[in-house]
């Protein structure tokens, strides 16, 4: 089992916060004037929902039918100065069947190469985590033993304090410091920082996409790293993606992971301390369009191994086909998918099994 940790000197905890909390406050007191000049906006409000019906066959036990709402949320956010604004989210959770707060951040922008963000919200990490299951390009995004395996409280988001910069529209720079209690239960600060290098068409913003449907020519690489009381988790993820034709685009997506006594197995088998792994991704968009949309083919292959526990060791080996229909990119689409997941040794209550199925996300 993986040990816990609880300190509750005061005096231990000040000394490994102060150093962050002063270089972010006194960065922000050095900010210039212009941050306090008050130009209210309008405040924006925002939906998404993603639902689907999925067919999971296993080789052991009965095959089940189910309609499922993988997702539902709220988006608020608008401005309080020229420099300072505010984002509000929330998501329902199918698991707990409950709504829960996604994201509440207070966002500092002085400009591209300096911002602040406090409060809940996705901490630096890989991008499969940073686009979320609205921004994936595929469907069965988080099912890999792979992806988004860092620890968090809420969807992968954490309570935390970070600063983000984009330099010469090229390079991308996060780091920050994170509560641990919510998000694994061990109190000590958890740290988190990622860099990623764009080589051709520049990718702004803090969060990403998994793809951007031939409106970029994207050739990204990017490495993440989170560490608490010497265990770590550590990513480099890799994102390509050409124009092809009129309206058409190829995409490549991969990542490798090593998730060491932090993150990883906790969001895919709790009893085992490390898990290593890595994921190729391929799609293409057609450029002719039928009706409203386009059509789009995409395959996947994952595989990751899970070590260091009192059960046997094992490797998981998943296998994804979409075929999607793509009307308005990430506000409207309709996403048929199979999925095949096999592991080399059975374990308790772990049969091989595939699911198949269709996913309709809207979001406005």
């Amino acid at each position: 089992m993986i040990r816990r940790y609880v300190r509750a000197e005061r005096e231990f905890i000040i000394r490994r916060c102060l150093p962050v909390i002063i270089s972010l406050f006194g960065a922000f007191m050095m900010a210039p004037q212009s941050w306090a000049q008050v130009t209210l906006g309008p405040v924006t409000l925002g939906a998404g929902v993603q639902t689907s019906f999925v067919n999971t066959t296993p080789t052991l036990g009965s095959t089940t039918d189910q309609f499922e709402v993988d997702h539902a949320r709220i988006y608020i956010s608008g401005p309080v100065t020229n420099n300072i604004s505010f984002t509000f989210n929330t998501d329902y959770d199918s698991v707990t069947n409950k709504v829960g707060i996604m994201d509440a951040i207070a966002q500092f922008a002085y400009s591209p190469e300096f911002n602040i963000w406090a409060g809940r919200f996705l901490p630096p990490g890989d991008r499969s985590n940073l686009y979320g299951p609205f921004y994936s390009n595929n469907w069965r995004v988080y099912t890999d033993g792979i992806q988004d395996g860092y620890p968090g409280v809420f969807q992968g988001r954490d309570d935390g304090m970070a600063y983000w910069g984009q330099f010469a529209k090229k390079i991308s720079f996060s780091a920050g410091a994170f509560d641990g209690g919510t998000a694994d239960g061990n109190h000590d600060v958890i740290g988190a920082a990622r860099v990623q290098i764009d080589f051709w068409d520049p990718e702004t913003g803090y969060y990403q996409n998994g793809t951007y449907y031939g409106e970029k020519n994207v050739l990204a690489l990017g490495g993440a790293s989170q560490v608490q009381d010497g265990h770590t988790a550590s990513t480099v993820d890799f994102l390509m993606e050409r124009k092809v034709l009129t309206g058409g685009a190829f995409t490549i997506e991969s990542e490798f992971s090593d998730y060491n006594r932090l993150g990883g197995y906790g969001g895919y088998n709790g009893t085992y301390a490390k898990s290593v792994g890595a994921y190729i991704l391929s799609s293409f968009l057609f450029p002719k369009v039928v009706g409203p949309g386009k059509f789009e083919l995409l395959g996947k292959y994952a595989k990751a191994d899970f070590t260091h526990s009192p059960n046997p060791s094992y490797d998981q080996k998943t296998t994804e086909v979409d075929f999607d229909y793509i009307i308005k990119q990430f506000k409207a689409r309709v996403m048929t998918f199979f999925e095949d997941t096999r592991f080399n040794r059975q374990l308790p209550g772990d049969p091989n099994f595939w699911q198949a199925g269709l996913g309709i996300q809207l979001q406005m």
